[in-house]
């Protein structure tokens, strides 16, 4: 059974600039992001984008030469993210579409060298869902294309909500919810944030069963549990310095899991062999 996730989408419309101010707060996530990007991407080519938001990437990709389709389930995220690109007179070179990450009906038929991910399978609290999604992106990728999807982790969450939201912790059935399925109570009500919380050793899967390859499965925050600030207010060489060693020990089994942000990066297989 597919879930309604209408909410998700009056979510954003209500503040899509708290949305695109999230990776100002979160430095460490987008630059490692962006280190993974830059050295997995093919040099040029056409990439698909889905759950773009306010075009925080896209931005980024259409200067690095990039073409670029855009989809998102938010009208504001996408007039927000069409206002940015018009401020650096990038908007003719985005396509952007009004969609859901489950059903790509209304982009074109035609095959991405890469696909990004970058939210909505953190908004899919159904399993079914989570599938869909993948699969819709695997139809979309050409042989050998990039695939990078973006989750939040199970475990890596807590050190943020132990700093900003303390009070969850007297909410025992939110508590028991999330450590064992992943997700609110099926009677928390809507209207704030809703999402998925994944387990490491899911993500994987979830992609290979479909098709991709798994390159790499990587905490996009490690180190640093919910301390934004001390990697924010570092600058030069120093900065530099860090986010090196962070990424160069991003992809470590033992820290993965305690990142808020996990990215996964696969490749679609090209073909598939079998022994006789």
């Amino acid at each position: 059974m597919t879930d309604d996730i209408d909410d998700i989408a009056e979510f954003y419309n209500k503040d899509p600039q708290k949305e695109h101010g999230r990776l100002e707060r979160h430095q460490l996530e987008f630059d490692l992001t962006w280190r993974f990007l830059e050295a997995n991407l093919p040099p040029n080519g056409e990439i698909l984008e889905i759950g773009a938001g306010t075009g925080r990437y896209t931005l980024g990709l259409v200067q690095r030469g990039y073409s670029v389709t855009v989809v998102d389930l938010s009208q504001e995220n996408l007039m927000t993210c069409k206002a940015y690109l018009a401020q650096e007179g990038l908007e003719t070179r985005v396509q952007t579409i009004l969609g859901d990450a489950r059903h790509l009906r209304n982009v074109p038929q035609k095959e991405f060298d890469a696909v990004l991910m970058m939210g909505p399978l953190y908004h899919l609290v159904e399993e079914v869902d989570r599938q869909m999604a993948v699969r819709e992106a695997h139809a979309r990728l050409k042989p050998g294309g990039v695939i990078f999807s973006a989750f939040i982790s199970r475990y890596g969450i807590w050190g943020d909500l132990l700093k900003n939201v303390p009070e969850i912790i007297a909410h025992k059935d939110v508590v028991k919810s999330v450590l064992t399925r992943g997700r609110d109570p099926e009677d928390w009500p809507k209207g704030g944030f809703r999402g998925y919380f994944a387990k490491v050793d899911e993500i994987a899967p979830l992609h290979e069963s479909t098709g991709f390859e798994t390159l790499k499965v990587v905490g996009v925050e490690p180190c640093i549990s919910a301390d934004d600030e001390s990697y924010n207010k570092l600058e030069g060489d120093r900065r530099k310095l860090f986010l090196d060693l962070f990424y160069e020990i991003s992809t470590e089994p033992s820290i993965v899991g305690a990142s808020r942000h996990l990215l996964y990066i696969g490749q679609k297989i090209t073909k598939r062999f079998t022994e006789k």
